[in-house]
């Protein structure tokens, strides 16, 4: 049996794994549990939106420093502080709970401190995977690692909001438990391959990341592809209105409308994990770009339930295709030592075609209407796809992962 058949045998890479798994869901019951907590405090909607902002934050403030510390320092041990930091979050928030003394300003706190903690994991983590696996695996492994992700999207909202059901504490207390088997995990895989950068931390080094993107222009329109597409693309934020005013259904559908374009990325990510994408990889992942944007006209335009929650799925596989063949491509290309602050950067970009297409989505709604403004997006995005591919012909011909 070749070596690429072999992933599922690879015992580090089943620890790191595991370890995604453990922070993705303890991150998502947390979110879960301080949006309700707060809600509860203080009655005021706001409070919910400016909850992300603040976990948002950290990854503006110390984007240059995260990436740095990633490729100074054992990205071992820098993702195993960051998940013994949520699980002390968790556990302020548990003592909080149990004796009555959590208010508005003190979970405010701990959603920075929690954005913090994970501004510094992100880029340790991802930059992390190459070296727990062969070059040969790469492709798959991100596959794999990414269905970790998707999984716990989909299981752990419903579970912390199912525990949430018998108090807040019933969420924070296990949370803090996932974190720290997640950093007993990430602190059992061997870092003995990792080139660790030996340049001080002055402002050259630190911007380091960012002219090292300017200077690759595949890396540079792989990465700026994804931020154009999402930011145009993404109607998450209008998933309400529809399901209340144009797809007629109630909370539960909209819980449904939620969790399709993840199920569909799950199993996109089950399947490239079995099956690597290896030749004609520009080609695949503009098309795959492309199929997002139709997705989401076609998305924006039903007034079926079932037809909207099939696009909605499509739209995730299609999303995870791209994503894969981007991640993989960016770190093949990146050198080691770079690996860290070129993840800040990129993890940054997505961050802000998040955050940033929700408020796209909702001015236009705002100004074009919910139906125009999702098709507007879907039309943006194919538009970017064919604009780049102009832009970045080489990336677009690429035949390799490396």
């Amino acid at each position: 049996m070749s070596q690429p058949t072999l992933l599922r045998h690879h015992r580090p890479f089943l620890a790191f794994w595991f370890a995604r798994v453990c922070t993705a869901s303890g991150f998502q019951m947390i979110t879960v549990a301080i949006g309700w907590h707060i809600y509860e405090l203080t009655g005021n909607v706001l409070d919910l939106g400016l909850v992300g902002l603040v976990e948002f934050l950290p990854r503006v403030i110390f984007m240059l420093h995260t990436g740095h510390v990633a490729d100074r320092f054992d990205r071992r041990r820098v993702a195993a502080l960051c998940q013994v930091l949520q699980a002390l979050v968790a556990g302020v928030l548990v003592f909080a709970s149990a004796t009555g003394s959590a208010s508005r300003e003190l979970i405010f706190l701990m959603a920075f401190v929690l954005g913090a903690a994970r501004a510094f994991e992100m880029p340790a983590t991802q930059a992390l995977l190459p070296n727990v696996v062969p070059k040969e695996l790469f492709p798959r492994a991100v596959a794999a690692s990414a269905s970790a992700m998707q999984a716990a999207t989909i299981v752990a909202p419903a579970l912390g909001g199912l525990l949430y059901a018998f108090g807040s504490l019933w969420v924070y207390g296990p949370t803090a438990v996932i974190y720290l088997a997640a950093c007993a995990l990430m602190l059992g895989l061997s870092s003995n391959q990792q080139q660790a950068s030996k340049a001080p931390a002055n402002l050259e080094n630190l911007l380091a990341g960012i002219r090292f993107i300017r200077s690759r222009p595949d890396i540079l329109g792989a990465i700026s592809l994804d931020l154009f597409a999402v930011l145009l693309g993404g109607a998450t934020a209008l998933l309400p209105v529809f399901a209340k005013d144009i797809l007629l259904t109630g909370p539960w559908g909209l819980g449904l409308l939620r969790s399709a374009p993840a199920v569909g990325a799950l199993l996109m990510s089950f399947w490239l994990a079995r099956f690597p994408i290896e030749r004609n990889v520009g080609r695949i992942m503009f098309t795959s770009v492309g199929v997002f944007g139709v997705a989401t006209i076609a998305f924006g335009l039903s007034t079926s339930f079932w037809f909207s929650l099939a696009v909605l799925a499509v739209l995730g596989a299609a999303d995870m295709i791209s994503m894969v063949i981007r991640g993989a491509f960016v770190q093949l290309h990146t050198p080691d030592e770079m690996r860290g602050r070129v993840s800040a950067v990129n993890g940054l970009f997505i961050g802000a075609s998040n955050q940033l297409g929700e408020f796209e989505s909702g001015v236009t709604a705002a100004w074009f209407g919910t139906v125009p403004a999702v098709v507007m997006g879907g039309v943006g995005t194919l538009l970017v796809t064919g604009l780049w591919i102009r832009l970045f012909p080489s990336l677009a011909q690429r035949d390799r992962l490396h």
